[in-house]
């Protein structure tokens, strides 16, 4: 099997070998569980400790505000329903159209326990206006939740400016970070953030492991009721080894945050710049400036991403779709297929389905080279010009 070029680190990242080796004491040798009172678990509960105020460091935040959870779509999920069920009393929700699916699912499913949702729209480069969002506050509106970067597009929000607004009429405010957290500077009370999602494996972080950000003071209802786990709010052995590499890899990503980014963003602004350029009807979706140094949103007139990313698959480069299988219920980030349904945040950018169809997602990350680069400015101009030929939209 020749090698792979991986693009496709939005979707998941290899994890860092020194990430492996903070971590393997604790499958073996330090494998106690982290709320046993022996020494053992005690020496596994320093180590939780030491990674929840390693993380709180990274985001401005007290160590009893870090939850630990499995996943982002744990957290997300957590923050929207534990949110509704404590605050009963207020009905009404705010969520961005280009929302992960898991906030919008769980806001969907709220909708069907009683709750108003109503969708923030964004512009043609997947922009929220925070006057927008004032206007749409209410007295009962509880919740206002928007993704600090898209996964898909890469357009990266303005959080800080929603908090402030969401802070001045006593709403509160949660942001998906799954895609920020280790690319962006983020400080939780500059931002005026009350509620935050950050993951692992997004950052070369072992799968298994993501956090909550919950301010003080917030009430939530927790989804897992057990032995009391992280302070009641989520019952289940914490998972110390996936816990510690998370913490490693946020660690070893903030360190080198300024290096990596300038790295990316020359890469991708080469990448936007000759594909443009050298293949005719290319387009960029998402905003041209405010994205994520490592995403590249691309739609090509007449083809299907679909087929693009198979061609550049047998060509041994991996890439995302932009129209993703709803069945996997990750917006932009394939994995089997199914229900071929446009990317909801490719049509909330106002594109038509067929448009929508037409675009991949190319992300960069680490491990990312020059002559990967190059690789896939060789490829893909022949790619996408071999599959006009095939067809009869071309």
């Amino acid at each position: 099997m020749k090698k792979i070029v991986y693009l496709d680190y939005a979707a998941t990242t290899p994890v860092d070998k020194r990430v492996l080796e903070a971590m393997s004491p604790y499958f073996r040798e330090k494998f106690a569980n982290s709320v046993s009172l022996h020494q053992p678990g005690q020496g596994a509960a320093r180590a939780v400790d030491f990674a929840r105020k390693t993380l709180a460091n990274l985001l401005g935040a007290k160590d009893s505000e870090i939850i630990f959870t499995s996943s982002a779509t744990e957290s997300n999920n957590l923050a929207l329903k534990g949110l509704a069920w404590a605050n009963p009393d207020k009905k009404h929700l705010l969520v961005s159209s280009i929302e992960h699916d898991c906030v919008l699912n769980s806001a969907k499913w709220l909708s069907g326990q009683g709750y108003q949702v109503e969708e923030i729209p964004v512009d043609k480069a997947g922009l929220v206006d925070p006057n927008q969002i004032a206007k749409m506050i209410r007295p009962e509106t509880l919740l206002v939740s928007v993704i600090h970067a898209s996964n898909e597009v890469g357009t990266i929000e303005p959080i800080e400016e929603i908090g402030k607004i969401c802070r001045e009429n006593g709403v509160l405010f949660h942001t998906d970070a799954a895609q920020t957290f280790g690319k962006l500077p983020i400080d939780v009370g500059k931002m005026n953030i009350d509620l935050l999602t950050a993951s692992s494996h997004k950052i070369y972080g072992p799968k298994g492991a993501a956090l909550l950000y919950l301010r003080s003071g917030i009430k939530i209802v927790p989804l897992l009721h057990g032995g009391g786990h992280e302070r009641t709010f989520r019952s289940s052995t914490v998972n110390v080894p996936a816990v510690v590499g998370f913490a490693k890899a946020a660690q070893i990503t903030y360190e080198k945050i300024e290096k990596e980014n300038k790295k990316l963003t020359s890469f991708r602004d080469r990448i936007i710049k000759a594909v443009l350029k050298a293949i005719p009807k290319s387009y960029l979706n998402g905003h041209t400036q405010k994205r994520l140094a490592n995403n590249i949103n691309l739609r090509f007139t007449g083809i299907e991403g679909e087929a693009i990313l198979m061609k550049l698959d047998t060509e041994g480069i991996a890439v995302s779709t932009g129209s993703a299988c709803a069945s996997v219920g990750l917006s932009g980030e394939l994995g089997g297929f199914g229900n071929m349904t446009p990317s909801h945040v490719l049509l909330a950018l106002g594109l038509t389905h067929e448009q929508a169809h037409g675009s991949i997602r190319i992300s960069l990350g680490r491990s990312t080279t020059k002559e990967e680069v190059d690789f896939l400015l060789k490829v893909l101009p022949k790619v996408v010009a071999d599959l006009r030929r095939l067809s009869p939209l071309g």
